[in-house]
């Protein structure tokens, strides 16, 4: 998957963006068809420690995933981004299969119909 990643007010170094891409590409197990995705990381100027925050947006057929979690770390903000992109997946999934499971049902309800 093809996954673009911008750091905000900061430079990431390359160990974060490796443990980024290896996590994203982490969500391919669940759904295999995730068209690309985006990672913003931003520092913020608050006198918080956890000034962290990482952006995930996916683009898949039917729309778009995003979640946003702010943390004291950059690893551990896109661990719960993650997390909750993988529930957003399986309720898509799930969705989609529930229309197509559906769809099938009325199409052999027609053919059967028509004899």
């Amino acid at each position: 998957m093809k996954i673009r990643v911008q750091s905000i007010h900061f430079n990431a170094d390359k160990k974060l963006l490796e443990f980024i891409q290896k996590k994203v590409d982490k969500l391919d197990q669940f759904f295999d068809q995730i068209i690309s995705g985006e990672v913003y990381l931003k520092l913020e100027n608050v006198e918080d420690e956890a000034n962290k925050i990482s952006e995930i947006k996916l683009i898949v057929p039917g729309g778009t995933m995003f979640a946003k979690e702010q943390c004291k770390s950059f690893e551990e903000a896109t661990d719960l981004a993650i997390e909750s992109l993988r529930k957003q997946i399986t309720k898509h999934k799930d969705k989609t299969r529930t229309k197509l499971s559906e769809h099938k049902a009325l199409i052999n309800a027609d053919e059967l119909s028509d004899y």
